[in-house]
């Protein structure tokens, strides 16, 4: 029905002048450093833990061009999204999709962060689940776990949820987490005390206990071993970098916001996390070569579970997690709100109810799967692509005029092949982890 379509067309229109308007009234009090602390928080997640196994796959030249390649493209990511904005005033995500597609536009973007979150904040809780019961077995002076209930790490979630994430996940605005992702942020670069114990751990390695690990290390560990282990090292790397939901929400909060100085923060957090990344992934690496497993950190506990650097170190990592799932939170909720509450104005009541539902619904998860990680390999292969490459490119062919930029002109045709490059990736990794699952493989890989 032509009326019909007309109406619904109206009533988009009038929808997203609604937001825009919004957005105008809000003016944004977060400092350009504070913005730097939420984004390269955003950045940071479980997948710092992975990319030193990631560089024993590749050997440390491939790594370093793959990484650059990642951070390099997730810069273009970002100015794409923020071009994109620019263009309609619109600062949310779904809204860009509902600009761009209409209302499937806006219901696709939503799902896909919903999707990719809810697993970030998963992986989170996992490592909360697996390395605080290690925590206390190292203060409590034990070598080995017990059957105690503060040793089980299905309540010490549920106790870390309730007591630490719930009460910043009710605050009404992101930019109070700044305070929160600075201190979050400093304990990650605590993690760079690995470049410290590379001096201090012998090799061949001289293991505690009953590990068995191999001593060969010869000139072979530097070699490029092109094979599928290597395949899986993209999306490891993708993973690391995905911060594209949370750009927009952080740019509406941003005093001053122009393009320009959004673009900075993003070039900025992606940098310095490119900087940490490479040093964490290159000097864990060298320190046990082939030995490295998918989790880092509990590669040292081989060495020795009792070690104080390495207890400090997964402290700091615990926290940094926990501090980082309200921030991930945010996001998914405006998402939802979106959603399911369109133009509605903020309330306190929906606000509660959204933020402990998926808090339930993800300690559940945690609780009832015991390998989240091939979970992750489906939804990390298809929801990072479609948020650092997909979405970003076809929104800014569909949003920025013809007039402006000919379908045929540069930019236009750069962010198509940008798009392409993620439904490449996308398949690729699916094939990849479909051959993985098929030949009984299954390998402990870090999500983000």
């Amino acid at each position: 029905n032509p009326r019909q379509g007309m109406q619904n067309q109206k009533q988009n229109a009038q929808q997203v002048t609604q937001q825009v308007e919004q957005i105008k009234k809000f003016e944004g009090k977060t400092s350009f450093g504070m913005s730097v602390f939420n984004l390269s928080n955003a950045i940071m997640g479980s997948g710092i833990l992975g990319l030193s196994y990631a560089m024993s796959n590749t050997g440390i030249v491939l790594f370093l061009i793959l990484l650059t390649c990642i951070a390099a493209l997730s810069c273009y990511s970002v100015h794409l999204l923020l071009r994109s904005a620019g263009v309609v005033g619109i600062r949310a995500y779904e809204q860009l999709g509902m600009r761009a597609f209409g209302h499937p536009g806006k219901i696709v973007a939503a799902i896909i962060i919903t999707l990719h979150n809810i697993g970030a904040m998963s992986s989170y809780l996992f490592i909360v689940k697996s390395e605080l019961p290690l925590v206390i077995q190292a203060f409590l002076g034990q070598t080995s776990s017990s059957d105690d209930w503060f040793m089980n790490g299905n309540y010490l979630i549920i106790i870390v949820t309730v007591g630490i994430i719930l009460p910043l996940a009710l605050m009404k605005h992101l930019g109070y987490l700044g305070y929160t992702s600075g201190f979050s942020l400093s304990c990650m670069v605590f993690f760079l005390s690995v470049i410290y114990k590379k001096f201090k751990i012998a090799c061949p390695l001289e293991v505690f206990g009953n590990y068995s690990v191999t001593t060969d290390v010869s000139e072979d560990s530097f070699t490029l071993l092109l094979d599928l282990q290597t395949a899986y090292t993209i999306p490891i790397l993708a993973f690391a970098f995905v911060c594209h939901p949370e750009v927009l929400p952080i740019y509406t909060e941003l005093s001053n916001p122009t393009k320009r100085r959004m673009q900075n923060i993003g070039n900025v957090s992606i940098l310095g996390m490119f900087i940490m990344y490479f040093l964490t992934a290159t000097f864990g690496y060298l320190t046990f070569y082939g030995n490295t497993e998918a989790e880092l950190l509990h590669t040292y506990s081989k060495v020795d579970p009792l070690d104080t650097l390495i207890l400090c170190v997964r402290l700091a990592v615990l926290v940094a997690v926990t501090l980082t799932v309200p921030v991930v939170l945010f996001p998914i909720r405006r998402a939802l709100l979106q959603l399911l509450f369109p133009g509605k104005s903020f309330h306190w009541l929906r606000h509660i109810a959204i933020a402990l539902c998926l808090l339930f619904v993800v300690n559940l998860l945690v609780i009832l799967v015991p390998n989240i990680r091939d979970i992750f390999g489906i939804t990390g292969a298809t929801t990072a692509p479609s948020l650092i490459f997909i979405l970003p490119g076809l929104f800014y062919i569909r949003i920025v005029p013809t007039d402006q930029e000919p379908m045929n002109s540069r930019p236009k045709i750069q962010a198509a092949c940008f798009t392409a490059l993620g439904f490449i990736f996308m398949s690729m990794s699916l094939t990849f982890i479909g051959i993985d699952w098929m030949t009984g493989e299954k390998r402990n890989l870090g999500g983000h």
